[in-house]
């Protein structure tokens, strides 16, 4: 069984074993905390939305098993595509896209009737293109014009479009970018001009939005009462940060070791149990030492991302897995930081853990390709390795070495 799984399972062992892990807690909190959404649309058939979770889980997988197998120098190239395909995609959800609490930020596909979030899309093709970027302007990449310009304005055009339905999603892109960037070795005075002119945009969006009197600057006072909630500043019960009140009950009542999978109560109170507070479900559940274990599954991610990033002789494959893993992270840690408090209210998802469809899926494809990665510099290595045996043993040098 061990030989079978390391003839098809390549690269790091240890991040399969994180995903698999992640994949199994997501499936007992999914079936956990979906109850309340089964009595209310399925009569009370509770195994439904657990094997449609399990359904994607197990494409997901396939998608892993796929994409590790690809060289990851293709995905050097694939990143262009994908670039080019997000950027209309994302326009195309702004006018056209499924409006939901006044943001649009799902497109169906004509003729399937199936959705899905192109912002997950493009920021998975965004990292990629960085990654290939900064690899192919390592000689000039302190050059303003050849490096700097070429990176920013990609970054620019998907997060300017992100931005007026995800806030969160946008920023997160942002920074992730920004600090791939500086890994990168991209002068840090351009780096910091860009932070300002950043900061400056999102101040003026923020301030003129709301005076036109749009979706848009309703969009915007949204994202200020949750600021204004998150700090206190509000006594309006109406606007009261009722899930994370709900969450905090869950966490309270949830102690070391939790009530037990399945005895959430809360579950039935949170709005999006399943997918924006699930870590307060697990938490519930689990306990404290549940949210721990998760919590370490996901550093335990970003630090294998790290040593592939240490074996690594090339510059792409490093940038690539690395960017993959903190964008994957990042996203982790503000979802676990909402639910216990830390953060306002974002609407990111929990990666491999939340319920969901396309998210969960392009999370899966960035697994596979940091799996691609490893797989691919384990094998480079291996072939170095062998090279250098044959040099030892020529038989040139076992004829140097006897007397004359």
């Amino acid at each position: 069984m061990d030989e079978a799984l390391r003839k098809y399972l390549k690269g790091d062992a240890v991040i399969w074993g994180v995903i698999v892990s992640l994949s199994i807690i997501s499936l007992l909190a999914v079936y956990s905390s979906t109850g309340t959404l089964a009595y209310k649309y399925h009569d009370g058939n509770t195994a439904y939305y657990v094997m449609r979770h399990f359904t994607f889980q197990f494409f997901g997988l396939v998608i892993i098993f796929v994409t590790h197998l690809i060289p990851y120098k293709y995905y050097s190239r694939l990143s262009q595509l994908l670039l080019l395909l997000s950027i209309p995609l994302l326009a195309l959800t702004l006018v056209f896209g499924r409006n939901l609490n006044e943001a649009s930020r799902w497109l169906t596909i004509p003729g399937l009737g199936f959705t899905f979030q192109t912002s997950d899309f493009a920021k998975l093709a965004l990292i990629m293109y960085i990654a290939r970027m900064l690899s192919l302007r390592q000689d000039d990449i302190k050059d303003f014009k050849k490096a700097f310009l070429p990176i920013i304005i990609p970054v620019g055009m998907v997060c300017v479009l992100i931005l007026p339905a995800n806030l969160s999603t946008s920023l997160m892109v942002f920074v992730v970018s920004i600090v791939l960037m500086y890994i990168g070795r991209i002068s840090l005075k351009h780096l910091s001009l860009l932070g300002l002119a950043g900061i400056v945009f999102l101040g003026l969006f923020v301030w003129l939005a709301p005076m036109t009197k749009t979706q848009l600057g309703h969009r915007v006072e949204t994202w200020k009462h949750r600021a204004e909630n998150f700090a206190g500043g509000t006594k309006d019960k109406e606007q009261s940060n009722f899930q994370a009140e709900q969450a905090k009950i869950a966490i309270a009542t949830g102690g070391i070791i939790g009530k037990g999978p399945g005895n959430s109560m809360q579950r039935n109170f949170l709005p999006h149990p399943y997918s924006d507070f699930i870590y307060a479900i697990i938490i519930e559940e689990y306990g404290l030492t549940g949210a721990i274990v998760v919590l370490i599954l996901y550093l335990w991610l970003l630090f294998r991302a790290g040593i592939i990033v240490r074996k690594s002789d090339r510059t792409f494959p490093a940038f690539l897995a690395f960017g993959l893993a903190l964008i994957l992270i990042f996203q982790a840690m503000i979802n676990m930081a909402v639910a216990v408090n830390l953060f306002p209210v974002t609407g990111q998802t929990l990666p491999i853990v939340s319920m969901g469809g396309t998210s969960m899926l392009f999370s899966y494809f960035a697994l596979g390709i940091i799996l691609s990665v490893s797989r691919g510099i384990k094998k480079e290595s291996t072939a170095v390795d062998i090279s250098k045996k044959k040099d030892v043993n020529k038989p040139e040098d076992i004829q140097d070495e006897q007397p004359e």
